[in-house]
């Protein structure tokens, strides 16, 4: 047991939902999304946006394909006032977009509401009072009929301002304030009392916002709530019901989800979660989520990197380098395991030519949302060789055998814990060039010829030895076990290739390397016991072959000054 003090909490109680309906659905189509970023998301900022990051965030959200953009809270902060003015004035709501603003249920604050968006062609006037039971106690003192009084003197203040504003089509929208620490029945008594007053009908609905504004419970008990109340209140044809879930639990995300399966029509949120205390839920995830499972997000998000940069302009907060797809971090892989699973995933789909993303890992494909995969396979001291294989291959062509990429892969390994760090993409290109990339001593080659036919060919091999210039040859069934043989009787060691691949070297973007189409080859080579490998390039790929050779034999030769040494005769 631990010494935490849950003596000072009780568990939510659950709702008696028995044949809950929820649980057996599927999310087929957006929802309709509000974003709230200008109001709940600037509220809660350190510092507040000014007109210029305002008027910024408002165009981004625009961009996306926002209907419904809160856009203040006009009757508390004249900066609100002032910006819905100024959109409205300048004539910078389009058509198709409906402006959204907060008010509390009393007189002043409503008739400045008002005002700022006198002239606007339509607007949702979003009125709230708080109804749970603690508020009710300890900061109204009222009982239920009181907050109920309340409400619907809000509601009726409303509507006789809206009809002496014929040029505006005013929406209604209401929040209980604190839905998920109200009891149902009473939730349901407020709202229809609301309903009672604006009269909506299926041609003009009013929105009814059941608001997680504190998130108390699972996400499995707000979606109880929310199916709870689409079942029980009145005139459902009449209604947008509408959820606004905070991330107090950490859960908004699936709160959100969890609602639309149980009814819910409509969700408010914000850019990446910005709001009060943990944040609102974020809207960005649930399309994403969305556009994974196949359905139309019905947001337009192709750069989420364009999208962070500017809500962290306007919001002058940053965004976590793992927050769900738009974080630095979201799309890399150091596990070794994970990167030979995507490294293969990826192989499979190019082969496959599916239209179908099947990339283990890779829940979204990263280029939908205007990331590259430049970053997907990042190296650390966790990674295996399937991450250093795929930066060496992705980005400068190579294709390592399984043994020479494990061999390699503990290399950069060792030099990662050593550094406490990532080893950078020109990093692991230097160790693997220095390390196996035509060593050129002592030994080199620098031509071939070859002579006869059949039993009678002859290889000849014109190398360097310690900058001397020898012929060494051999007969042989091809050029590469030749050269072998001539330096196990010229070192007088057994020399064996057991292993030799090659391919034409091409650049990440497929154009050939040099101007002539390089080769890569690589070898695996037993000198006596032991084994070594070799990479060679040249435009030739057999002397690509031949380097490689020399390669292993300069890395893996007996240690000077050894009897077998080759030497310069």
């Amino acid at each position: 047991m631990s010494t935490m003090p849950v003596h000072k909490y009780k568990p939510f109680q659950p709702i008696h939902l028995p044949d809950r309906r929820w649980p057996s659905r599927v999310i087929e189509r957006a929802p309709r999304w509000c974003s709230v970023d200008l109001r709940d998301g600037n509220q809660a900022l350190v510092e507040p946006m000014g007109p210029e990051r305002k008027l910024r965030m408002w165009n981004e959200l625009l961009r996306m394909g926002f209907k419904e953009i809160e856009v203040g809270f006009p009757s508390a902060s004249q900066p609100d006032f002032d910006f819905v003015r100024r959109i409205i004035d300048e004539g910078l709501i389009p058509d198709d977009v409906t402006i959204q603003v907060l008010t509390q249920a009393r007189a002043e604050l409503i008739e400045r509401t008002f005002e700022a968006i006198r002239g606007a062609r339509r607007a949702v006037v979003h009125l709230y009072n708080s109804t749970s039971t603690l508020q009710r106690r300890v900061v109204f003192g009222l009982d239920r009929a009181g907050i109920v009084d309340i409400a619907v003197r809000g509601a009726t203040l409303v509507r006789e301002l809206a009809a002496r504003m014929p040029e505006t089509e005013v929406v209604l929208e209401y929040s209980p304030e604190s839905f998920t620490g109200t009891e149902l029945d009473f939730a349901k008594e407020i709202c229809e009392a609301v309903m009672d007053v604006w009269r909506p009908s299926p041609s003009r609905k009013i929105i009814l916002n059941l608001p997680a504004t504190v998130e108390m419970a699972t996400p499995n008990v707000y979606a109880d709530q929310i199916e709870w109340m689409h079942r029980n209140l009145k005139q459902r044809d009449c209604i947008v019901l509408s959820v606004h879930p905070h991330n107090d639990r950490g859960t908004a995300v699936a709160a959100a989800e969890l609602a639309v399966m149980a009814g819910a029509d409509r969700v408010e949120g914000t850019l990446f979660g910005n709001g009060e205390r943990t944040g609102n839920v974020d809207v960005v995830t649930l399309a994403l989520n969305l556009l994974s499972q196949g359905v139309d997000p019905e947001l337009e998000i192709h750069d989420v990197q364009a999208l962070k940069e500017t809500a962290e302009h306007c919001n002058r907060l940053p965004v976590h380098p793992r927050h769900p797809y738009v974080g630095e971090l979201v799309y890399t892989a150091f596990s070794g395991s994970h990167q030979d699973a995507i490294k293969k995933g990826w192989k499979a789909l190019r082969e496959s030519g599916s239209a179908l993303w099947e990339v283990p890992y890779l829940p979204i494909d990263p280029q939908d949302v205007g990331r590259s995969y430049e970053a997907v396979i990042r190296v650390n001291s966790q990674s295996g060789k399937s991450g250093v294989a795929y930066v060496l291959e992705h980005d400068h062509g190579y294709q390592l055998p399984r043994g020479l990429a494990i061999e390699l892969s503990q290399a950069v390994q060792r030099r990662a814990e050593r550094t406490e760090g990532e080893v950078q993409k020109d990093e692991i290109l230097a160790i693997f060039e220095r390390e196996y990339v035509n060593r050129g001593a002592p030994l080199r080659v620098v031509d071939y010829r070859r002579s006869g036919q059949g039993a009678g060919e002859r290889h000849e091999f014109h190398v360097q030895i310690r900058g001397v210039a020898q012929v060494l040859s051999a007969a042989g069934a091809g050029p590469v076990e030749a050269f072998a043989s001539a330096l196990s009787r010229h070192a007088g060691i057994s020399i064996a290739v057991d292993e030799h691949a090659e391919h034409a070297l091409e650049t990440r973007a497929g154009a050939d390397r040099r101007a002539g189409a390089e080769s890569a080859a690589y070898v695996a080579v037993s000198i006596g016991r032991k084994r070594s490998f070799g990479v060679g390039t040249h435009r030739s790929a057999l002397m690509a072959s031949l380097a490689a050779v020399a390669s292993a034999w300069n890395r893996g030769r007996p240690a000077e000054p050894a009897q077998v040494a080759l030497s310069a005769e």
